[in-house]
C-alpha cells in the first residue's frame, strides 16, 4: 500500500481508528464488531438450546404418572403395551435384545431420538431415552443436574455406579406407580432417561 499521499493516510487513519477505537489519547479498546454479533449470537443460541432442553425436560413429568414417554411412543404403557405394539408404533429394533432380559435398541437417526425397551412375559418392563444425535443440545444433552434440581426440586433417590469405566449418577423421581430415573455421565452431561414401575 502506498501511503505517501496525505489524503489516503488520512483514510488508513480513520479506518484503523474505527476498528481499534482510537482516541486523541491513544488506543482506548479494541472494537470488533464481528467478533461481538458472533458472542451474542452464541449466547442467544446457547440460551435457545438451553430453552429448548427444559422443555424437552419438563415433557416427561406428565406422561411418567401414565407410565408413558411424550413423543413418537407416547400411548405405549410400561407393564400394559406389548412387543407388538412396539413395532406397531415405532418398527422392529436395530438391534434387537439377544436374551430374555435384554433390550431392543432403536438407535437415534435423521433427527429422532433413540429409545430402548425391556419386557417381561411379553409386555414392556422398562422404556430408555436416549435423545437425538443431531441438535443434541436442544434435547438431553442440554439436560444438567442443575436444571433438572431447579425445576423438578430434589430427587427422591441419588445413586452412584459404575458402567465400565464411566461413573454414572442416577436421579430418581417418583411419579405416581412408576419412576424416571436420569443417567448422568457428569453433571452437563444426560446419558438417557430409563421409566419403569417402583417396586412394592
Amino acid at each position: 500500500m502506498n501511503l505517501k499521499h496525505p489524503a489516503k493516510k488520512a483514510i488508513v487513519a480513520l479506518t484503523m481508528a474505527g476498528v481499534f477505537g482510537v482516541s486523541a489519547i491513544g488506543v482506548n479498546h479494541a472494537v470488533f464488531p464481528l467478533q461481538q454479533a458472533e458472542a451474542a449470537q452464541a449466547a442467544n443460541t446457547g440460551d435457545y438450546a438451553a430453552k429448548q432442553a427444559l422443555k424437552t425436560l419438563n415433557s416427561f413429568y406428565k406422561p411418567a404418572l401414565k407410565g408413558q414417554f411424550p413423543g413418537a411412543v407416547s400411548g405405549l404403557t410400561i407393564g400394559k403395551s406389548t412387543k407388538q405394539d412396539v413395532y406397531k408404533t415405532i418398527g422392529e429394533p436395530s438391534v434387537p435384545g439377544k436374551h430374555a432380559d435384554a433390550f431392543d435398541v432403536y438407535g437415534a437417526n435423521m433427527g429422532n431420538p433413540g429409545y430402548a425397551f425391556s419386557y417381561k412375559l411379553n409386555k414392556i418392563r422398562e422404556m430408555r431415552y436416549f435423545g437425538t444425535n443431531v441438535e443434541r443440545q436442544t434435547n438431553i444433552g442440554g439436560i444438567t443436574m442443575k436444571m433438572l434440581k431447579q425445576n423438578w426440586f430434589a430427587p427422591d433417590a441419588t445413586t452412584t455406579f459404575k458402567t465400565g469405566k464411566i461413573k454414572q449418577t442416577k436421579l430418581t423421581y417418583n411419579r405416581g406407580e412408576y419412576k424416571l430415573e436420569f443417567i448422568f455421565n457428569s453433571s452437563t452431561e444426560l446419558d438417557h432417561i430409563n421409566l419403569l414401575k417402583k417396586q412394592p
